[in-house]
């Protein structure tokens, strides 16, 4: 019982919502002027291309020739690179562990404890 109940709200609230949705009143009018507006200026923006864009013109240019599977690939790793090793921030504390532990690779106890602590004060 108490389930159809909540079906039958439910389907009277849906019901109402259509109703309104299907009949636009004269307060919905400047909302569509609005949105017609923001339409019309967002070209203006999108001249401005984001560095994603940027780097698509660029792997697409450098892509002209190759076709079918190799232009793929060539595509897709030419996006995913990463940028420039000078452009790269300084190394962190979790990147030095990382390469610390690669360094300290055969070492055991002391021995490893003490490269550690050298390795992680660079």
């Amino acid at each position: 019982m108490r389930n159809f109940l909540s079906f039958a709200v439910l389907g009277v609230t849906l019901v109402a919502g259509f109703s309104q949705a299907a009949e636009p009143t004269k307060a919905a009018a400047p909302a569509a002027v609005a949105s017609q507006a923001q339409a019309t200026a967002a070209p203006a923006t999108a001249a401005e291309k984001t560095p994603q864009q940027s780097k698509m013109a660029t792997c697409n240019k450098d892509a002209e020739g190759k076709k079918g599977d190799e232009r793929k690939d060539f595509m897709k790793n030419c996006l995913s690179a990463k940028p420039e090793a000078a452009a790269m921030p300084p190394a962190t504390q979790q990147n030095k562990m990382k390469t610390c532990n690669a360094d300290a690779a055969g070492k055991k106890g002391d021995e490893r404890k003490a490269f550690m602590s050298e390795c992680l004060k660079k």
